[in-house]
């Protein structure tokens, strides 16, 4: 053998109650499970890691990571190595950079600037789905990324290439391009599709043609993963049409940080969970993922109204520095309630500045909208406008529109899953993006008991495993990817707060993928065993 892990409390991932056992692993696999008292010799090896007080568990899957470009420009990218997260899933929220063409690049550029940065340090040598993935794999002179990720066809990209940014149903020939990008994607080994239905260009599409999109995607084993057209107001009824449009189309389903938010929320979680209960005893294939906070995180501009953005961010900057134009677009955020706000009119007091794009402005940062204008005297929408001008639209916001209960009680269901949403970029980025799983097991399990340590393994490794139709991770099992984690289930937690963001984990001293330490002794190391995950071929 490799390694031999002795004396771990193994936490399989399966929800069964743990166990004590030597876990040997050989050429990046688990290649003998020697539990406590098994008759036999205890297996041996050329290196023995003494894992007593540790709990061993698969590695975690962040079932919504943001790190599309980070995973390029950041060798250690410790944010989620340190975490234990061993595979994440890209392409997340509809918008993405492959498949492009070189107009659809610029513009899908500009468009996540808030939450990837610009990408001027990357070089975009790929336009397919094929050619991301490839390009994960050769990345850093070949020698690979930090950690394993999957990737998802984001629809609002497929959108931008075959119908541009225009707020009008596809015709039968834009269409059948977006299948053929969609078919090709999956081809090329994408899991799925994602949408972003309260982000332009993607949210111009109708059911009809979601519907076929998701047929394709079906059609080669993928799930839909789709940030839906309202977490506010109508919220209950963004989520019954994504149940009813998979379940049309033969599609499985995966509903995107599948939280209830905004005050016209509160408490609704139960009606939400019903909702799902009904569609899975009927024969629904569902699950959904949550990070373990109450704000969101998301981009400045996204609280627009989706008119304002038609034609893309250069429209988007003119209708703002107009002024009659300005004045609509500020009516249908305060008073009405913008479509991109989720239907619900805007509390400045709750959009809190989490990064911007221009250094000069970082003096926004870490206040809310409302706490800058009373600093400059002004009204929150004089200090939102000009903020979105000025930082060319690269403004990220964290959104305090959450509710704790709803959190807890979504965490509890039968098919929830983790995933952490986060955005590396800003000067101060949302906590989940370093802190999400430790969150679950240290705050969540140890501390408040929603959930117990064995059901929170199963929820952040078997599961998205599952979902992702990964037949050789998600468990620790003799013939598995030694995709594996070591922590102390005492100390565990989260390090990273609202005021350090960028802190490390605790009790997290092993983290392996493919049986290579990527955190040893609570330290990164150099390797990049990390991959570009292939949807496994269909049959």
């Amino acid at each position: 053998m490799d390694l031999v892990i002795r004396d771990a409390r193994v936490i399989d991932g399966t929800a069964t109650p743990s166990y004590r056992a030597d876990v040997a692993v050989r050429d990046g696999r688990i290649a003998e499970i020697h539990p406590e008292h098994a008759p036999g010799p205890r297996p041996t090896a050329a290196r023995t890691l003494d894992a007593d007080g540790l709990a061993l568990s698969p590695g975690f899957v962040d079932m919504h990571a943001h790190s599309d470009l980070a995973l390029l420009r950041d060798p250690d990218h410790s944010a989620k190595a340190a975490q234990g997260v061993t595979l994440e899933v890209l392409g997340q929220d509809g918008l993405s950079y492959a498949p492009v063409d070189d107009r659809t690049l610029a513009e899908v550029r500009r468009s996540i600037t808030g939450w990837n940065g610009d990408g001027s340090d990357i070089d975009f040598d790929w336009r397919t789905v094929g050619e991301y993935l490839d390009r994960l794999d050769r990345n850093f002179g070949g020698r690979g990324i930090a950690v394993n990720a999957a990737y998802l066809i984001p629809q609002g990209t497929v959108r931008m290439y075959a119908v541009g940014w225009d707020d009008r149903p596809a015709t039968d020939a834009e269409l059948t391009r977006m299948k053929q990008l969609v078919a090709q994607s999956m081809a090329e080994g994408a899991v799925g599709m994602s949408s972003g239905l309260t982000y332009t260009p993607g949210m111009y599409a109708d059911d009809a043609e979601l519907t076929e999109l998701c047929r394709v995607v079906a059609g080669h084993g993928g799930y839909y993963c789709p940030h839906h057209r309202s977490y506010g107001a109508g919220a209950l009824e963004a989520y019954e049409e994504m149940v009813r449009l998979t379940r049309t189309a033969g599609c499985a389903l995966h509903l995107a940080h599948a939280t209830m938010n905004f005050g016209v929320n509160e408490g609704k979680a139960p009606e939400l969970l019903a909702l799902l209960d009904r569609a899975l005893d009927t024969g629904a294939d569902i699950s959904l993922d949550t990070y373990p906070y109450t704000p969101g995180c998301t981009t400045l501009v996204a609280m627009l109204p989706s008119w304002a953005s038609e034609g893309g961010p250069e429209s988007v900057l003119s209708r703002l520095a107009d002024g009659p134009t300005a004045a609509r677009i500020r009516h249908a955020m305060e008073v009405v309630g913008a479509d991109g706000c989720h239907g619900v009119p805007i509390e400045w007091d709750r959009i809190e500045i989490s990064g911007v794009s221009v250094p000069g402005l970082g003096e926004y940062v870490g206040r809310t909208v409302a706490e800058s204008a009373r600093l400059r005297g002004e009204e929150p929408w004089v200090t939102a406008r000009r903020l979105l001008l000025d930082d060319r639209l690269g403004t990220t916001i964290l959104q305090h529109v959450g509710h704790e209960d709803n959190v807890r009680q979504i965490m509890r269901h039968r098919v929830h899953t983790g995933g952490s949403d986060g955005i590396l970029q800003g000067d101060k980025p949302h906590p989940r993006a370093y802190g999400t799983f430790p969150q679950y097991l240290g705050r969540y399990a140890r501390e408040l008991g929603i959930l117990t340590l064995e059901e929170c393994v199963a929820h952040l490794t078997s599961r998205p495993a599952a979902r992702l139709r990964l037949a050789d991770r998600g468990q620790v099992l003799e013939g598995y990817r030694a995709d594996l984690v070591l922590f102390d289930p005492s100390t565990v937690a989260a390090g990273s707060t609202f005021d350090e963001p960028r802190t490390l984990p605790f009790g997290i001293p092993h983290v392996l993928i493919d049986g290579r330490f990527v955190i040893e002794d609570g330290k990164r190391t150099q390797v990049l065993a990390g991959r570009a995950v292939r949807s496994a071929p269909r049959g």
